[in-house]
């Protein structure tokens, strides 16, 4: 990934208005990713959804048109969660998908992600065999053989069924009080709509997308809202997805965060109770120490991968296994979906709650965090932090301090100009006093 000039671990992605956030550049990344994407013998099509920030219009047009230029047909869906977009491209036998979507991020960032025609995440060779393409003159194809562009009306209720189709048939919310919040973002029209239909009692805030207000103050990355919501109205439980909705954090009945660690925790020991979960677990490198020796003493293999879904994906693949996820609550259920899907994740924790006869807040208290402390260093620029010996020694200093009751990671964000620093221990004071070291070395060094 370190070689490429504009993917980085989840699609493209930057503020709009600046390179390579332009709609010069859409037209440009569409032509080439139809060209990548073609198969011969077929007539080619490729999906397009968007969250419902202002500039997906503007993003939308440039891809369609760049497409049509390289002679795919496009299929419009409209504001559609990031996993819609994975699951209908399998569905349309498309050549593959396109989602226009800057996730967790404020409304003046937008990014561009693909699925492969399988609905999964593209692998490193098809990034740079696009990336190639954008590198080479644009040119027309003829007239007659020029893409055209549909739209799809009924996205929304496709999904929505899918959606459901995930857990049994007898699964049912009756009685159930949840507080949902979707982030003014893709989620907003198709989430309340698959609860409600599941019997739930729902309340909804952050449902008034107006193209400018998405994640502000709402969505997993803002919990302050749903926690009190779930407290006042007296609700079972809250569920909180991002802009795209691929991810999702819940809160508990007495208004305390169940990250997305504690939520992958609770669907992988129900499932092992029941003899349904197959193989092991993945989590990544940002996966708190308190999941794998809860698993462990379980009987449950863990395994870490690199932090991002795609690499989750990774390992599940290779080890033929189902279950694996971020703390960010992004979570691969590979026998419910090809992707991270926010709303099949919380039904699968739902389902969790509803076989155990226990509740959210009670299941989760079958593991214990080890306190983390996370420090983003802003730099100029990014880079690798492992290849600057002042910070290696650092890190080795880290590491003897802690021993094998902690851990240190330093990772460079795939998606913004940060270094991210993670200490993990017993004891909170001392891994909050060595990351706020760690930073330092590493402001210094950035400097």
């Amino acid at each position: 990934m370190s070689e490429r000039k504009y993917f980085g671990t989840d699609g493209i992605r930057g503020r709009v208005g600046e390179s390579p956030i332009t709609p010069e550049f859409m037209l440009k990344l569409g032509w080439a990713a139809g060209q990548a994407f073609k198969r011969d013998g077929q007539r080619n099509s490729v999906l397009i959804g968007k969250d419902t920030r202002l500039s997906g219009y503007m993003f939308e047009s440039a891809l369609e048109s760049g497409l049509s230029a390289a002679g795919v047909d496009v299929k419009l869906l409209g504001p559609m969660p990031t996993p819609a977009i994975a699951y209908l491209t399998r569905t349309f036998r498309a050549s593959a998908g396109i989602v226009i979507s800057a996730s967790h991020n404020p409304h003046h960032d937008n990014g561009i992600k693909f699925f492969s025609h399988a609905g999964t995440k593209l692998d490193d060779a098809l990034e740079a065999e696009i990336e190639r393409w954008l590198d080479k003159p644009l040119e027309v194809c003829s007239s007659e053989e020029l893409g055209k562009a549909s739209r799809v009306d009924d996205a929304p209720g496709r999904y929505v069924e899918f959606c459901k189709s995930t857990v049994p048939n007898e699964f049912a919310l009756d009685g159930m009080k949840i507080v949902l919040d979707c982030a003014h973002g893709a989620t907003y029209h198709v989430a309340p709509k698959v609860f409600q239909e599941l019997g739930a009692k729902v309340t909804v805030i952050g449902g008034e997308p107006n193209g400018l207000n998405i994640n502000l103050n709402v969505g997993s990355t803002y919990l302050a809202r749903l926690k009190q919501a779930v407290v006042d109205q007296g609700a079972d439980l809250g569920i909180a997805f991002d802009g795209d909705g691929d991810r999702v954090l819940m809160v508990d009945r007495d208004g305390s965060e169940v990250d997305g660690d504690e939520l992958l925790y609770v669907i992988a020991s129900q499932r092992f109770a029941e003899g349904r979960l197959k193989g092991g677990v993945v989590g990544t490198l940002m996966t708190n120490l308190g999941v794998e020796l809860a698993l462990r003493e379980q009987g449950i293999e863990f395994e870490r991968a690199k932090v991002g879904d795609r690499y989750v994906m990774e390992r599940l693949l290779a080890n033929n296994w189902v279950l694996g996820g971020e703390g960010s609550g992004h979570m691969v259920i590979r026998d419910c979906t090809s992707t991270g899907d926010g709303i099949v994740s919380a039904l699968q924790v739902l389902l969790a709650v509803s076989k155990s006869g226990k509740s959210l807040a009670e299941l989760r208290q079958g593991m214990s965090k080890l306190p983390q402390t996370m420090v983003n260093v802003r730099v100029a620029r990014r880079f690798d932090p492992h290849a600057r010996e002042d910070i290696v020694a650092a890190v080795r200093k880290a590491e003897s301090q802690l021993g094998d009751a902690g851990r240190v990671l330093l990772r460079a964000s795939g998606t913004e100009p940060l270094i991210r620093v993670m200490t993990e221990g017993h004891d909170a004071a001392e891994i909050a006093r060595i990351a706020r070291e760690l930073a330092v070395v590493v402001e210094n060094s950035a400097a």
